[in-house]
């Protein structure tokens, strides 16, 4: 049975303290849930007046004392008494209680204590997505887009390529103007003046291949020139000048493009370094801040947000770092940036968000990875650009804000971006969007019920009231009008006059007359 000791002021003091200790702060307005349920652990209490124990209730809210029958005295083998091992009960689950949750170390499976294991990166703070591909069998298929293959390549594999490209060209039509003179008996007639070679001023392989690079850089020095006796090499001039045009468009081209590349914009694109959690207009939000160092801006600033987190459905399927999408006002079109200075993106926790049963104790258990990412163009380029960025479960801090970093100066707004990552500790309940929610509307149902009995109470009064015989009503001349009170008559239902109980109408005979 349960009862309460109010005449005992020791055991007051102990359960108001204990209160105290167990249970987070809470605003006034609201009588908010708290946290996750604990072990429910009972805290036993040793009193001058009686024994009792005190069941703390997370759920309830209070400290509930029970009565309990006194122990047996103890053995003669037991050398402590019974009071001081409650003493000892009661300084082992205050140091338990003074423990948080975030710096208690996991166990092993023999008790050995172990450090959390660091969650692997999905997409690193710099946006590198963190994936490499294996045992790729198809391989022709890069082949196919040789372009996109060489531009995706490293610099110094592109600068490799770059370079080999036109060696190889220049040895291998070098090759062959050697070989022509070769076979045509040129190098035999060299100092014969009569002999009318293929290319004059071709006397070996060197002098061939710098040929070569004449040709094909369209240099032209006039030393080496071809003649018109030679057919063949008429043709083979005319297909190193098609292909060396080919390869100076495809060269110059992947480089181009490679040097074009708006990865290097998205470095001037900076990402907070944690996101933050607090309330907005009475709601829970989830926050990160983006900005932009460059002067010109990103024309069509586009934001999104993933979750990635690993996920078991009700079949038994287990799916690895799966997406799920995260709200930043896609509905209202709020996702959609002006990004001339630095903006704070945020989530709303409500019903639909992957946060909402997720509290703060509960958000240190938690293993997840929210990837940004910021899409838009390029002002100077006109290419598209998309930043990426990433936070992990211990990066997004509970009950903290973002510091301002903008002020107004003589004729400018000034952005101190030295206050860009800094944040700052405000009052933010502990417990999740749901029960934060349930707490809301508990309070205003309450109000409503409140408000709603008094109004209640006003006709009963008034119909007591009408009830009391009136002394003056007997000697009412005939003519005058008779008050009614909380009385609706039916020419004022037609009419529509009569709007809450307890309106004044005259009387159905004078209204009639």
């Amino acid at each position: 049975m349960i009862e309460h000791h109010p005449s005992t002021s020791c055991s007051t003091e102990q359960a108001m303290a204990l209160e105290n200790s167990v249970f987070p702060s809470r605003p006034d307005s609201l009588s908010l849930p708290v946290g996750e349920k604990g072990d429910g652990e009972e805290v036993e209490v040793a009193t001058e007046a009686h024994t009792g124990v005190f069941n703390v209730s997370e759920e309830l809210g209070h400290v509930v004392t029970t009565e309990t029958t006194p122990s047996p005295p103890a053995s003669a083998k037991v050398n402590r008494s019974f009071q001081s091992k409650l003493a000892e009960r009661e300084a082992n689950a205050n140091q338990r209680r003074k423990k948080t949750p975030g710096t208690e170390k996991e166990r092993g499976r023999f008790g050995w204590a172990r450090t959390r294991r660091k969650r692997q990166r999905y997409v690193e703070k710099n946006g590198r997505c963190n994936v490499q591909h294996g045992n790729m069998r198809e391989t022709y298929r890069y082949l196919t887009d040789i372009f996109t293959t060489l531009v995706d390549l490293n610099w110094r594999c592109s600068l490799f390529v770059f370079v080999m490209a036109y060696a190889v060209t220049w040895l291998f039509f070098g090759a062959i103007w050697y070989l022509i003179a070769y076979c045509r008996g040129d190098l035999d007639h060299l100092e014969d003046e009569t002999w009318t070679p293929c290319v004059n001023n071709v006397n070996g392989f060197i002098s061939a291949f710098l040929f070569s690079i004449e040709t094909e850089t369209t240099i032209g020095y006039g030393h080496r020139v071809i003649t018109d006796q030679c057919p063949v090499g008429t043709m083979l001039l005319l297909l190193q000048a098609i292909l060396g045009s080919m390869v100076n468009a495809f060269m110059v081209g992947c480089m181009f493009v490679k040097i074009s590349q708006p990865n290097k914009r998205a470095e001037t694109l900076v990402f907070s370094k944690h996101a933050v959690i607090s309330l907005r207009d009475d709601k829970l939000c989830l926050m990160f801040r983006v900005g932009d160092l460059r002067s010109s801006h990103i024309v069509g600033a586009n934001m999104r947000a993933k979750l990635i987190k690993s996920k078991q459905t009700q079949e038994g399927e287990f799916i690895p770092l799966d997406q799920t999408d995260i709200s930043v006002g896609f509905e209202t079109g709020d996702d959609r940036l002006f990004l001339v200075s630095p903006l704070v993106i945020s989530h709303e926790i409500d019903a639909r968000s992957a946060f909402w049963d997720m509290s703060q104790a509960q958000l240190e258990k938690e293993d997840f990875e929210i990837v940004v990412i910021l899409e838009g163009m390029v002002e100077a380029t006109g290419m598209t650009c998309q930043a990426r960025s990433s936070y992990l479960a211990e990066e997004v801090l509970w009950g903290h804000r973002f510091s301002p970093m903008m002020s107004l100066a003589e004729g400018f707004f000034d952005v101190d971006y030295g206050a860009f990552h800094h944040t700052f500790e405000v009052d933010t309940p502990s417990c999740s969007a749901r029960e934060l929610s349930l707490a809301a509307a508990r309070l205003d149902a309450h109000l409503y019920w409140s408000i709603s009995s008094r109004l209640d109470e006003e006709p009963t009064l008034a119909n007591q009231a009408a009830k009391q015989p009136d002394s003056g009503s007997a000697n009412s001349k005939a003519g005058e009008p008779t008050f009614i009170v909380g009385e609706m008559t039916d020419i004022q239902e037609q009419s529509g006059l009569a709007e809450l109980n307890g309106s004044v109408a005259t009387d159905q005979s004078e209204s009639e007359a």
